[in-house]
């Protein structure tokens, strides 16, 4: 049975309990009180006046909690044995607010666990940097635990700090005989109780077809803002105070890279060396704790009442709020050495490793498919609960309205012991229980939510683009790289009219049996080149000295091109691919600071800097505000034109017999294309005629002209209605700089010269 809700005694804090923390036998009011529901973590319980915690472990024999009043105290004000472990693997107990009082605690503490199991049994004789008990670091069931090693709650709603700090590395955290008996209570992370369990309110309930993404790290986005008080830069709040910004923008949808508590103050200690920093934030410490770092608010509470502010002013805009969330590995580091017995122990390790965690055949070992550390478990319920468990708070009591899955295609993984096997539709896989208890909108009579899948992982087997549960909208690399190619590969790589049209139509060969808008249209992201570097860095240069490196990793198969060096051509580069996305069929998302030709000095993989370089520039040059102007125009471009905005594919068919097919393919001749143009790797020009009166719109037609070739194409437009003409709305060509999204619209002819990789937007009105 899953414990979303459970029942078990209830134990009453002692205010005199002895050093070994055994349980009271009664409270200040006098006795036991009768069960009552409670979920996993630490929640106030009105009914008597108590807070519960409830922690799950499945191979535990003895947890013990410690509350604090200090982060970084010498020793808890308190020890109690939590009961347990019952029949779903629950160890629970109560604390009475009197008792809280007594201990000068009041409505928020800090707390933490220790754990004892098979490999490290409960010893009378054990304290706190004591071996009594030992038998091993690992056993061959693969339990690790040691109660030397303060825990994280699973289910904490914020931590403390960070475990990572000036005199304390992850060796500190680790097992082995160097580190065993060291006690981390001092100085671990502790988990935050405070008085806080309300839902959020509404979510805009906007279907995923009308969106426009806009993918931006949270202190990146405002941390150089001088637009925003000093005090707000770089945090949830400062954010907020962007909502209007982006809506003026076009943006529908703000989605942020990942905001669970991850290790990363450290960052503020660097003064001209990345090494070893956590930007990005891919490595989450807790599931349901917004990242202390990013709040002005820092009081105990403080990150999870800004947060819950932020969106509620992205909501106020009409902007949903994306969170990019990790739930494929954990910030507990793969071990190192030769045997596997020094893995750290913060949190989930110590609680239930193999439950967690998806061990390797050597059970001292780990599967990952992920690249960074050990595979979350795929299977088990314990991990999968915790996965769907922190989706649903996020959604409900913070706020937020989609989800974009770091490597997905793991949670889709069958296997128990270090193997992969897709098996996505598997009862109880997370992302068909997602997929089913959170259903992606529309929902008709409800709520639902985005689901959006990174469909790959890091090693062979995972690339399952198109392969998700039905609701899984996912990131489609094809898009993006057949793009690339186009526009970047002449006379390097072969791309047909047919490998576009299949694109920018919605790529219906792998997403058919469901929507257009299931695909993530997009060219670039945090992972890799912004799309200014993309056509003005044909290689990267992550060893380049700080600020903007040195970075480890990042791919080497860009498939970008400086396009000659010419800093006209690669501004109309950047603009011709926008262009595409924003007429494409699917859903657009746009990389934060694109709107203003952002670079990262051609740097692809900047996980680890923190600093002015890689942060949003809110001063832009006359070129780069121009171009946030072309910006703002696409996306208004897309939201006018809803026959842009597709949930069906088109059918080549004209179903309303107004003498237009829903799509009509053209060659630059101004014939409709024939079969065999579609496979012609050397036809570069490809023009598209999208019905847009059929969709209820009071222009009759749009045309699309796409030139892939390096010289300019003269294209003949298909012919008008009677008194109707075609009217340019757009054109990214260099020549026409800064008039490339016309103020009004301009009637042209019969024919239209298309720069070479420009492409052309033009009305028939």
């Amino acid at each position: 049975m899953r414990p979303a809700l459970l029942f078990a005694p209830i134990l009453f804090l002692c205010t005199a309990c002895p050093d070994d923390g055994g349980p009271s036998d009664g409270g200040t009011d006098g006795g036991v009180i009768e069960p009552t529901a409670r979920p996993l973590g630490a929640h106030p319980d009105p009914a008597r006046n108590a807070v519960a915690v409830t922690v799950r472990s499945g191979t535990a024999t003895r947890i013990t909690l410690e509350l604090y009043d200090d982060a970084f105290a010498a020793a808890p004000v308190e020890r109690i044995v939590l009961d347990g472990p019952d029949g779903d693997d629950l160890f629970t107990a109560t604390i009475t607010r009197t008792a809280l009082d007594e201990l000068g605690l009041g409505e928020s503490f800090l707390y933490g666990f220790r754990a004892f199991g098979p490999n490290w049994p409960y010893d009378e004789n054990w304290a706190p940097g004591s071996d009594a008990g030992f038998v091993s670091d690992v056993d061959g069931q693969g339990n690790r635990f040691n109660p030397n090693k303060l825990l994280i709650d699973p289910y904490g709603r914020e931590l403390s700090h960070d475990p990572l700090q000036a005199d304390h590395d992850w060796s500190h955290y680790a097992s082995g005989p160097d580190f065993r008996t060291l006690d981390t209570g001092p100085f671990a992370p502790k988990s935050v109780y405070f008085d806080d369990d309300s839902a959020f309110g509404a979510h805009v309930e906007r279907p995923l077809k009308d969106d426009v993404v806009y993918e931006v790290h949270v202190r990146g986005f405002t941390k150089n803002d001088p637009d925003v008080p000093e005090a707000l830069r770089g945090t949830y709040a400062g954010a907020a105070q962007k909502a209007p910004y982006l809506a003026a923008l076009g943006v529908t949808a703000v989605e942020f890279t990942p905001i669970h508590e991850a290790s990363n103050d450290q960052n503020d200690l660097t003064v001209d060396d990345a090494n070893g920093d956590n930007y990005w934030g891919y490595d989450t410490l807790n599931y349901f704790s917004p990242d202390r770092r990013y709040a002005a608010d820092k009081s105990w509470g403080g990150p999870t009442r800004e947060f819950k502010e932020m969106v509620e002013a992205f909501h106020n805009q009409g902007i949903k709020v994306f969170l990019d969330v990790v739930y494929n590995h954990t910030a507990e580091l793969s071990p190192w050495g030769t045997d596997g017995d020094t893995a750290p122990i913060v949190s989930f390790r110590g609680l239930d490793n193999a439950n967690y965690f998806q061990l390797g055949e050597d059970v001292r070992y780990y599967g990952n498919h992920n690249g960074v550390s050990p595979n979350l478990n795929p299977v088990t319920d314990i991990a999968r609960d915790l996965v769907v468990d922190s989706i649903q708070y996020w959604h409900r009591v913070m706020g937020v309205d989609g989800y974009r899955f770091d490597l997905a295609a793991l949670h889709g993984n069958g296997c128990l012991r270090g193997c992969f096997n897709f098996l996505p539709n598997q009862a109880g896989n997370v992302l068909r229980r997602v997929a089913e208890e959170l259903p992606a909108r529309p929902v008709e009579g409800g709520e639902g939510v985005d689901l959006l899948a990174e469909p790959w992982g890091a090693v062979g087997g995972t690339y399952q683009l198109g392969n998700f549960p039905a609701g899984w909208a996912q990131w489609n690399d094809q898009y993006r790289d057949t793009f690339r190619r186009d526009m970047n590969q002449l006379f390097v790589a072969e791309v047909t009219p047919g490998d576009i049209v299949t694109r920018v139509a919605g790529s219906s060969d792998l997403f058919g049996d469901r929507s257009p808008a299931h695909s993530i249209n997009f060219i670039v992201s945090h992972d890799g080149f912004t799309l200014k570097d993309l056509v003005s860095c044909t290689e990267k240069q992550n060893d380049q000295g700080w600020p903007f490196g040195p970075s480890s990793g990042g791919s080497d198969n860009n498939i970008s091109w400086d396009h000659g060096g010419d800093e006209a051509l690669q501004r109309q580069a950047v603009r011709s691919l926008l262009t595409v996305s924003m007429v494409s069929a699917g859903t657009p998302m746009v990389y934060g600071g694109d709107e203003r030709l952002r670079s990262k000095n051609c740097n692809n993989n900047t996980f680890n800097l923190d600093n002015e370089s890689i942060w949003l520039d809110w001063t832009p040059t006359p070129e780069e505000q121009a171009h946030q102007d072309f910006v703002t125009a696409m996306l208004g471009l897309r939201a006018e034109h809803f026959g842009l905005r597709r949930d069906t594919f088109f059918t080549g068919e004209d179903p309303d017999e107004n003498g237009l097919k829903d799509i009509t393919w053209i060659h630059d001749s101004g014939q409709e294309a024939w079969p065999e143009f579609f496979g012609d790797a050397n036809l570069h020009f490809i023009g598209w005629r999208i019905d847009l009166e059929s969709a209820g719109e009071s222009a009759r037609s749009m045309y699309i002209g796409y030139n892939g070739w390096e010289g300019t194409v003269t294209a003949t437009l298909p012919e008008t209605a009677a008194g109707l003409s075609w009217n340019l709305y757009v054109d990214t060509a260099a020549a026409r700089e800064p008039d490339n999204a016309l103020a009004s619209p301009e009637p042209v002819g019969a024919t239209y010269d298309v720069a070479g990789r420009a492409v052309i937007v033009l009305i028939e009105e």
